[in-house]
């Protein structure tokens, strides 16, 4: 049979034999890189896991995640503080004085200029002062009336008037 395979390959089949060895002795060569390769790097990883695991100066991984937790919750409670301190800040603008309107004019047709004016400075509920100052060539008059939620009792001029309107008007700063 050897004979038949040997007259109808054309060549001795030892030689195929050979190749086939051959072959597979490269293969097993190759498998054998590539498995040392593999072992190689895998032990590598493993260094890397141990030492994210054990932590750099032998501090452990739970130490440093409390330890983390922990400063969490320090900016945290610094952040409550702040928010208070703002919220706090926002409360007490709302007594400042924060709307403003001004009109100028001239109260005796006599100085050829808009020397006069009145002045409204209100706090974020409409409440404040309306201030005249009327100039002539004897001096200066100057008036002040109280404003009490964008009223007042006392009878407003013209000037004082636009000076309150334009004061209400005027946008504030919104507390959220």
């Amino acid at each position: 049979m050897a004979d038949m395979l040997e007259s109808y390959l054309g060549f001795d089949t030892y030689f195929l034999i050979l190749g086939i060895m051959g072959g597979m002795l490269l293969l097993v060569i190759f498998l054998l890189i590539m498995t040392i390769n593999t072992r190689k790097k895998l032990k590598k990883l493993i260094r890397n896991y141990t030492d994210f695991m054990r932590g750099k100066d032998a501090e452990s991984m739970e130490e440093a995640i409390l330890k983390k937790f922990a400063e969490v919750d320090n900016l945290e409670e610094k952040d409550r503080q702040k928010q208070q301190k703002i919220e706090d800040l926002y409360e007490k603008l709302k007594g400042a004085y924060q709307k403003m309107g001004i009109v100028k004019y001239d109260a005796f047709h006599e100085m050829g200029g808009k020397l006069s004016f009145s002045i409204a400075i209100l706090d974020e509920e409409n409440n404040g002062y309306v201030m005249n100052s009327m100039h002539s060539q004897e001096g200066c008059y100057t008036y002040i009336k109280e404003i009490i939620k964008g009223k007042s009792f006392i009878t407003l001029g013209e000037e004082e008037k636009q000076a309150l309107e334009q004061a209400i008007q005027c946008r504030t700063i919104p507390i959220e």
